[in-house]
């Protein structure tokens, strides 16, 4: 792609979330989402592969539905109170469509089929902006109407997304299909957490992008796309490799990694709410998620493919790890002992 052309698309994904999340206005947010919703579609379609032009073609169009749907709740709000404020989201009818409007553009279940798709047809550096920046606008209209939403609606989606993303991800090949349903899972429980303690759920979206960040990046220093070349990653880049598996181990939550942090509080802050089965459900959720993260642990470290005994291997990667790379991958393995820092943030 052209240099300058990348260069505006990725000014106006800059100026496009900047504007939803400082905005109090409907119709600002709104905005804000459909600049980024037409900034990133030319990076998805930079290939012109006809996977990428599907997936461009299907974002779009779950995107401008989310963004009609919005529309259509911040006008009959408006209709009913006479009120464009974010925070003044009170009539019924409203809250349900913006909660479907916002699960569609981040891809909660019922609303996932077309998350996993547009990730398989994105390059690895899309996929990252795809699973991380693109949510962050949504995330922060979620956090804002939080008071308004339905808990009752908000918690069986976020059951649901948990479930479904640890249940589909468990028979995939493509290791972006399963960077989407962890994303799907992940989402759960951000949406679980979202009326109880909203603040919560941003620190957990954070930590859930610093780690994504950090394996997206590992991934694109190896070229690795799936598990085949995720086994033939040993013999090239044997320290990178070994790190992504505590990077993976870390998104999966286990503990003294960063991951452990967001569900270790989430789970603290739903007992504290006296909703025990609530925590226990979604705890359990987890482990299914779990076996696909050891998975891929497993085909990274410990499992190398078939090759004849004449065969040459590669030792040397052609790319190195950046600055960039190395920070996230150290603060996505060890914020855990930062943690009470983290919290004391206002």
């Amino acid at each position: 792609m052209n240099p300058q052309a990348k260069l505006i698309f990725s000014m106006s994904l800059l100026l496009g979330t900047t504007i939803t999340i400082s905005s109090n206005h409907w119709i600002m947010a709104w905005t804000g989402l459909e600049i980024n919703t037409l900034a990133v579609l030319p990076l998805i379609s930079k290939s012109h592969h006809p996977r990428a032009i599907e997936a461009s073609t299907k974002y779009f169009l779950i995107q401008a539905t989310a963004s009609t749907l919005l529309l259509f709740s911040s006008m009959i709000n408006a209709w009913f109170t006479g009120q464009w404020d974010i925070t003044q989201l009170t009539h019924p009818l409203s809250c349900i469509l913006l909660t479907t409007a916002i699960s569609m553009k981040l891809g909660l279940v019922p609303f996932h089929f077309w998350f996993p798709e547009v990730l398989q047809g994105s390059s690895l550096m899309t996929s990252l902006l795809l699973a991380t920046v693109m949510k962050f606008p949504p995330t922060i209209l979620l956090f804002l109407a939080s008071p308004s939403l339905n808990p009752t609606l908000l918690s069986i989606m976020a059951i649901a997304s948990a479930a479904l993303g640890g249940w589909m991800g468990l028979n995939q090949t493509q290791i972006r299909k399963i960077m989407a349903f962890s994303s799907i899972s992940h989402l759960g429980w951000m949406a679980i957490i979202l009326i109880y303690n909203p603040k919560l759920t941003l620190i957990t979206f954070y930590l859930y992008s610093l780690t994504t960040a950090a394996i997206f990046l590992t991934l694109d220093t190896t070229n690795t796309m799936k598990l085949l070349t995720l086994m033939a990653a040993w013999s090239k880049t044997p320290s990178l490799t070994a790190t992504l598996m505590l990077i993976l181990l870390s998104l999966a939550g286990l503990p003294p990694l960063t991951g452990f942090l967001p569900k270790w509080l989430i789970i603290e802050e739903l007992t504290k709410q006296g909703l025990t089965a609530t925590a226990t459900i979604i705890a359990l959720l987890s482990l299914l998620g779990l076996f696909f993260y050891l998975r891929l642990a497993y085909c990274a470290t410990i499992t190398l493919p078939p090759n004849p005994a004449n065969h040459m291997k590669q030792w040397h990667s052609k790319k190195s790890v950046n600055t960039i790379t190395s920070t996230l991958i150290v603060l996505s393995i060890m914020l855990l002992p930062m943690s009470p820092t983290i919290l004391t943030i206002p």
